[in-house]
């Protein structure tokens, strides 16, 4: 393995794509081509551009324009779409909350049929002829 730019162009891009896959594959923006199905991890999604990130950091001052404009774009790429799934994440999230507090509330149209102990329903008029 020597000091062959011509070979190292070519793997320095694959490395930059394989770890772009990757992380695309652990947001569910790909299909996992083993089982075909679309699966999330958004920790391995993570760490996927956190290798990146880190691979640009280290490597500062030693890549081509080229390298270096492929390796920004990608992050930029994989930033917007992680910041993305992460808003998604949220809003569902608060969505299910908002779900899960409607569901304890009691229900106003059954709490406002109550009947009386003769089977009247029980009205606004009813409560206050009994008042007097």
């Amino acid at each position: 393995m020597g000091e062959n730019s011509d070979i190292s162009d070519p793997l320095f891009v694959n490395l930059v794509l394989t770890l772009h896959n990757a992380a695309m594959l652990h947001m569910g923006k790909i299909k996992n081509p083993i089982s075909d199905k679309v699966e999330r991890d958004m920790s391995q999604a993570e760490m996927s551009i956190d290798m990146l990130d880190m691979l640009k950091k280290k490597s500062d001052g030693n890549l081509t324009d080229e390298e270096n404009s492929i390796l920004s774009r990608t992050l930029n790429e994989l930033k917007m779409n992680f910041m993305d799934e992460k808003a998604k994440d949220a809003k569902s999230e608060s969505e299910e909350s908002t779900e899960d507090n409607s569901e304890d509330k009691p229900d106003t149209e059954t709490s406002e049929k109550e009947e009386t102990d003769n089977g009247e329903e029980k009205t606004d008029e009813n409560i206050e002829g009994k008042k007097e």
